[in-house]
Formats: structure tokens, C-alpha cells, sequence
């Protein structure tokens, strides 16, 4: 199966970063509205601010009160101040209060995130179920995401033949795409002129997808560590499911014969063998147990020594890894935790602080335990874990426009931690709508938003669930094309890849 981007096995000297063959150029429109038309604002609000404001949806009552809006200037540019908003100094300043530079990048990935959800096949009627919806090339057309500036590079497949049962989709037919994979997310690399140029740099961006319909699959969690092993030290340990998920891999099925850790390897040493000599950044995001996977494979990616890269006259250059994490579980032990710190990758974990998924595993044991250091090392406890990273941590009672509620998945729902970020300000500070993003999203896949804003709940489907009718006028669900696998050239770069941390060139 052709690779989703040209394969590259010619030398890395004849290669040319931005030839059209490669990454075929799209028409890239504006995101459509996803909620009801706007109205201009009301006459008498009169700002008091002289700087352009944000619109937002008409759904959103008394646009006339200045409490609803909100007027900030960019000083600077994002290209000047991206390692800052990436993490370099661990977010410092930018949090409290909120940066509106961050604001923005942060809902730009969960948005990345968030489509993971919105073209996977969670139907299990369908023969597609857990799979994409949509081919490669037109991925982010038909989630009217394409001004965002990305085209795909590869997807991402993992076996469902591990012990997270709860999690995995399948389809209830005889007769489905793959009895082992489940599609499992992407990578995208930045490929418009105008979006590299206002990044200040190309992106390579992966994004994990994690479940949006149940939360069983924390049941399926056990306190049980595994080590990595991906460097040899046996003391750094990751969650066996997590483990299992990111590293097994089917020889009998065609998307799983390379594990899911195997197709991330590969796929980041062919881009950064293509774009070398340009300035690059990694990042990695996911939503659930998508957010565990993000943390898991930039660790990874950065325990490899793949963001270490020579020029020509052998000077080594550090490519920045960072992970926009959104309501993510623990993933590994304490030793794990100091390992991505000591690799210098960056992690900004999003939360809500009614949302139970960041709590597991590790109840008794945390990074909130003053003596865990003690009981990992000098006790060898084995139910030792530990978050990665600096917490954003959200409140969505501090929102005006959501209703009270019980249900556990509104608090974890991914487009509600999308809302809370547009409203955060600061701790302390009223809730105010930042940008465009229209609160109609919230309802999406949840029921979340008070009934007086009319957006019913669960709202986002196929049109006629994708039945269309046929030459005979029956309706039916129609073929589609075959799914994307493999690239020929996989193998070639994940054995490259493998090289790179065992070579001598490149020092810790």
C-alpha cells in the first residue's frame, strides 16, 4: 500500500522539503460555524476597550454585557514566543493568568484531538466499525479543518488483542475490515506556507484518540507496572495496558503488524530525515486514555534520541517534544516521571477537577504522597504512580452555561474541556468567553449545556447514520475505499529509527 506521503528511499541529500509530489496542495477554506448564525452584536454595547474584540455564537444570551467578552492585544507574535508557549520553561507565567497565545494552541490540539472522535467508526452495526471515516487525503476536508494547514502523513493502528477489552470497538458483523486493529489516531505535518511562517517553525503533530461513549476501560485498569525497557533500565515502568496497547503488535493482520510504538518510530525518523535542516517541533496530544498514549510515545520518541539531530558539520540540535494532555490517567511510576523530565519533554495536562480519570491508577501511591520516592525505591512498592508534567486544572461549575449534573462523562468530555479553557482566565477570575468557539460544541456528544440555549443533546452524527440510497433506490451503506495500511518503507525507517539509540554519535 503506497505511502499516505511519497515514500522516501532515495538519499537524504537528493531530497526537496517542499516539493509539490510530495504533500499535494488543497484549497484550504475557512472552518464552517458549527452552531447557529451569528447576529452582530447588540447597539447598545459600546466596548471600553479601542481593541478588536471576539465574536461568538448567537446561542450565547446578552451579548451586551461586557462580562461576556473579552479584549486582549497579541503584543507578540506567535512565532517569536512559540518555545515559551510549547513549554521550554514549563509554562511559567502563561497559566495564571491565561496567555492568550496558549489559549489558542491549546484548543488548536484538543481540536486535533477532537477529531480523532469525530471521523472514528464507533457504530458497531457497521462492518467499518473502528475504523476511520475518512481516507488520508481528505481527512481534515471533511472536518472542515482545512485552514488549519496540516495534511496527514500516516495513520495509527494498534491490536485490540490486549487486556483493555472496554476500550477496543468492534463490529458486530461476520463480515469487517480487520477482526484485530482499531484505527488509533494520526500524524500531520504542517505543509501551508502561512501556517509555518505564523508558527514560527513545521510541526509534526500526533494525536491518540481515546474513548468518547464509556469509561469503562478504567475499570480494566490495573495497578500493575511494566517496565519499558525501551533504553534497558528496568526501573522505569509504564501501566501494562497502556504498555500492551502502544507495543503489541498481530503478525496475521496487515494493520497491526507493526505495533502501534513501531509505525510512531518509523514515521517521525522518515519527517525528520525529509525536513531536515529545518526548524521543527513534535507535539503530541490525545484525550483520555488518548492523553496516556501521547505521553507514552513522546517519552518514547525522546528516550530514542529521535529529536536529536546532526547538520552537515555534525552539530547537534535538539528538536522540542511537548504533550497537550486533556483528562489523561496516570501512565508510569515515579522513575518514569523524572525520565521525561530529565529528557526534557514537556507535558501540559488539562483537567477538570471533577473529572475522576486523572486520579487512576495510583490512588494509594502518587505524586501527592509525600513519601513516595521512599516507598518506590527503598520499599519497592509496585503501585507507585506518578503524573508527568504541569496541571491546568478547570472547575466546569465555574461555567455559566453548563446545567448541573451527575453523569461522569460530561466532566470528562473533551469539548468541555475545550469550553472551560475558551472561559479561563486565571484562578480567581470571572469566566469569560475568549474566542470564537461556539458553545453548541459542548453538546456534541454530551448533554451538558442548560436547556435554555435550545442545542440538543448529542447532537453530532452522519447524516442518515451514512445510509445513502443505491442505483435501485434501497438504502444502504455504501463501500468504502480501502483503508490506508502500512507504508513499503515502514520497516526501513523504524530499523533507521532503532539505530539512532544505540549509536555513539549522539550522547545523552
Amino acid at each position: 500500500m503506497a505511502s499516505l506521503l511519497t515514500p522516501l528511499n532515495q538519499p537524504i541529500s537528493t531530497l526537496r522539503p517542499r516539493s509539490p509530489g510530495l504533500l499535494p496542495r488543497y484549497n484550504l477554506k475557512k472552518t464552517q460555524n458549527l452552531g447557529l448564525p451569528e447576529k452582530p452584536f447588540s447597539p447598545n454595547y459600546k466596548p471600553t476597550i479601542g481593541t478588536k474584540c471576539s465574536t461568538v455564537s448567537s446561542l450565547i444570551p446578552k451579548l451586551d454585557e461586557p462580562s461576556t467578552l473579552v479584549f486582549e492585544e497579541q503584543d507578540r507574535p506567535l512565532c517569536e514566543i512559540w518555545k515559551e508557549i510549547q513549554g521550554c520553561n514549563d509554562w511559567e507565567g502563561l497559566l495564571d493568568p491565561m496567555n492568550s497565545h496558549l489559549r489558542q494552541e491549546i484548543i488548536r490540539y484538543g481540536e486535533f484531538a477532537q477529531a480523532c472522535y469525530d471521523s472514528f467508526d464507533f457504530d458497531p452495526h457497521s462492518k467499518y466499525c473502528g475504523t476511520c471515516k475518512y481516507r488520508g487525503a481528505n481527512f481534515f476536508e471533511k472536518l472542515d479543518m482545512e485552514d488549519k494547514g496540516y495534511k496527514i502523513s500516516r495513520y495509527l493502528y494498534a491490536t485490540s488483542n490486549i487486556n483493555l477489552p472496554n476500550f477496543f470497538q468492534k463490529s458486530k458483523m461476520s463480515s469487517v475490515w480487520s477482526t484485530h486493529a482499531n484505527w488509533m489516531g494520526y500524524v500531520a505535518v504542517t505543509t501551508d506556507e502561512e501556517e509555518i511562517k505564523r508558527l514560527g517553525r513545521r510541526e509534526i503533530v500526533i494525536a491518540w484518540r481515546g474513548t468518547v461513549t464509556f469509561l469503562e476501560w478504567v475499570c480494566d485498569l490495573k495497578d500493575i507496572l511494566h517496565p519499558a525497557n525501551f533504553r534497558g533500565d528496568p526501573s522505569i515502568k509504564i501501566e501494562s495496558g497502556f504498555y500492551d496497547l502502544y507495543t503489541k503488535k498481530e503478525e496475521n493482520c496487515k494493520y497491526c503488524s507493526f505495533s502501534a510504538r513501531e509505525q510512531v518510530l518509523a514515521e517521525i525518523k522518515r519527517l525528520l530525515d525529509y525536513y531536515r535542516g529545518e526548524e521543527i517541533s513534535i507535539t503530541v496530544t490525545g484525550h483520555s486514555l488518548g492523553a496516556a498514549l501521547a505521553i507514552l510515545s513522546a517519552y518514547d520518541i525522546a528516550e530514542m534520541k529521535l529529536n536529536i539531530v546532526r547538520d552537515g558539520a555534525g552539530f547537534a540540535t535538539k528538536i522540542p517534544i511537548t504533550v497537550y494532555s486533556f483528562s489523561g490517567p496516570r501512565v508510569g511510576n515515579l522513575k518514569f516521571k523524572e525520565r521525561c523530565d530529565e529528557l526534557g519533554v514537556k507535558v501540559l495536562r488539562v483537567t477538570n477537577v471533577h473529572d475522576k480519570v486523572p486520579t487512576v491508577p495510583g490512588i494509594i501511591a502518587n505524586e501527592k504522597f509525600q513519601f513516595q520516592k521512599y516507598v518506590e525505591d527503598a520499599m519497592s512498592f509496585p503501585w507507585s504512580y506518578a503524573h508527568v508534567g504541569v496541571e491546568l486544572a478547570l472547575d466546569h461549575t465555574q461555567s455559566p452555561f453548563l446545567k448541573t449534573t451527575n453523569d461522569l462523562g460530561c466532566a470528562h468530555n473533551l469539548e468541555v474541556h475545550l469550553h472551560l479553557v475558551d472561559g479561563y482566565h486565571g484562578k480567581g477570575q470571572e469566566f469569560r468567553l475568549a474566542t470564537k468557539r461556539d458553545i453548541a460544541l459542548v453538546n456534541k456528544c454530551c448533554d451538558f449545556l442548560r436547556s435554555e440555549y435550545g442545542v440538543p443533546p448529542y447532537w453530532r452524527q452522519d447524516e442518515n447514520k451514512g445510509m445513502v440510497r443505491n442505483g435501485e433506490g434501497r438504502w444502504v451503506l455504501p463501500e468504502r475505499p480501502r483503508l490506508e495500511a502500512h507504508p513499503p518503507d515502514t520497516a526501513h525507517h523504524l530499523e533507521q529509527a532503532l539505530k539512532i539509540a544505540t549509536s555513539d554519535e549522539i550522547c545523552d
